[in-house]
């Protein structure tokens, strides 16, 4: 059954970032990109240490839609992203929507990942679709 969706709702899910993760996820997609997996090339980067992958960070607000809002039965229909500030291995991430618009079983959530840097990572919005299962 279908749970009652509000404006201006909000859920978050909070992950703290490891090296583990971040090469399982190069292995997954194929994105061996040194500056995610190679300390030493990492060091003379921008960052001067590896960062996890922009699109690992983000993947978080999937989980917020998926298993808390609206949860299970949601259908990503469209995301736009914004990559605003590195998150380092080792970083605690907080992925978090909030429900800007319900427009009958089309919810439109603005998303936003930030860092235990303190600084906002990842901002975006997404449309989902939610409807009762048949």
């Amino acid at each position: 059954m279908r749970k009652e969706i509000y404006l201006g709702e909000k859920a978050t899910f909070s992950k703290t970032l490891t090296e583990t993760d971040v090469y399982n996820f190069a292995g997954i997609c194929g994105d061996f990109n040194p500056v995610h997996v190679n300390k030493i090339q990492a060091q003379h980067s921008r960052f001067g240490k590896p960062v996890c992958h922009g699109m690992l960070t983000a993947s978080f607000i999937s989980t917020v839609i998926g298993m808390y809002l609206p949860g299970p039965g949601a259908i990503y229909l469209e995301q736009n992203l914004k990559f605003k500030n590195p998150v380092y291995i080792g970083d605690t991430i907080v992925a978090e929507v909030t429900v800007s618009e319900i427009d009958g079983d089309r919810i439109t959530l603005n998303t936003i990942v930030k860092s235990s840097n303190g600084k906002t990572a990842v901002t975006g919005n997404a449309k989902v679709l939610y409807a009762e299962e048949k």
